[in-house]
């Protein structure tokens, strides 16, 4: 008899032994999977943090190739190419003419690690002289500060005079390449070679034999007014009106409208499609042909501003006093919904009351 309880003591320990032990199991299997959960989680959530950075990144990127179509569809009507090459490198001196320029390709092609690639420039005008091209102009919009122009230039015009030297073009002719900066910081580095490199070890001796190479940066929000006076096409009204703010006003006539229009909205940080800006201009009932001034245009502009903000605010009146009817008739209060209805005081009262205020 003692034998069997000793026994059943034991058989007893054993089965607690192995129910402690399973139990640990358990919670450390419940251990693991909660960690396993929190990881998953910590997993969803970077995932989460990197989709929402790329959504960022690639509305920035929109963002600004609407920016930079808006300023290469601007800068590449002929007028204005021919005003930005002469005012920029000639200080106003008509030295090319649109006559003699002719649009060239704004592809070129270049060896990658792989494969080949291509590369582009917003604008490539042909010089014409006798019969065979005298240069090329190569005219890029940056939006963005860009420390390695130096060596993307140099991609654009070897890829030019590559393809001279391998007889794809007619004749031999220089390249010259200018950049129009929108943006507001200030360029302020690497627009030479030796600036580019200045923090490697080279002595002065070997910079005898670095070709010297620099990126010619026009910052058009801050030429100066002696620069801007010399403009004679719609860069006049673009680059005073960045000089001088929403205050601007001239009695000069606009060439290029819709196109303007789109460039100032675009500098401005405002979306604007060319249906929006051809609506807006048969609203106004502007043509492209008429003569209007920038004066008159932007009277217009402000003008439907206002409307916009009124239509804006009843809209957004109607849809507070619809959520505080909604609130009151859910508590049974119709008395007071009546009474909103024709006393403002006591309406402004409930909103404040009902956090709609």
């Amino acid at each position: 008899m003692g034998k069997t309880k000793e026994k059943n003591t034991q058989t007893d320990v054993v089965e607690t032994v192995q129910k402690n032990a399973e139990g640990k199991k358990d919670t450390a299997e419940t251990t693991r999977k909660n960690a396993e959960g929190k990881k998953d989680t910590a997993e969803t959530t970077r995932k989460d943090a990197e989709e929402k950075k790329d959504t960022a990144e690639t509305t920035r990127k929109n963002a600004e190739e609407k920016k930079d179509t808006a300023e290469k569809e601007f800068v590449s009507y002929p007028d204005i190419a021919e005003d930005v090459i002469n005012v920029l490198l000639y200080q106003g001196e008509k030295v090319t003419d649109q006559k003699r320029m002719l649009s060239g390709p704004t592809e070129t092609i270049y060896q990658g690690l792989e494969r080949l690639r291509s590369q582009f420039q917003d604008l490539c005008k042909y010089e014409m002289l006798d019969g065979r091209i005298n240069l090329i102009y190569l005219i890029a919009n940056q939006t963005n500060i860009d420390g390695k122009a130096l060596l993307r230039k140099a991609g654009y015009t070897g890829g030019l005079y590559r393809e001279q030297y391998e007889r794809k073009m007619p004749n031999l002719f220089p390249v010259v390449e200018m950049v129009l900066y929108w943006g507001k910081a200030r360029w302020g580095k690497n627009r030479d070679i030796r600036e580019l490199f200045k923090r490697r070890r080279i002595p002065e001796d070997t910079w005898k034999y670095i070709d010297e190479f620099k990126v010619h940066v026009f910052e058009m929000r801050y030429l100066g007014e002696d620069v801007r006076k010399l403009f004679k096409s719609d860069m006049r009204i673009v680059v005073d009106y960045l000089a001088e703010g929403d205050g601007y006003r001239t009695d000069r006539k606009i060439k290029h409208k819709a196109a303007l229009i789109k460039m100032l909205k675009a500098l401005s940080g405002e979306k604007a499609t060319d249906e929006d800006v051809k609506n807006w201009l048969e609203e106004c009932q502007i043509k492209e042909e008429d003569e209007v001034t920038v004066c008159e245009l932007f009277d217009q502009y402000e003008r439907r501003g206002r409307a916009e903000g009124i239509a804006q605010g009843i809209v957004k009146g109607e849809n507070r006093f619809a959520k505080l009817v909604q609130v009151l008739m859910d508590s049974g209060r119709n008395d007071d919904v009546r009474k909103a209805a024709s006393d403002q005081k006591y309406r402004e009262q409930l909103y404040a009351e009902v956090d709609l205020a």
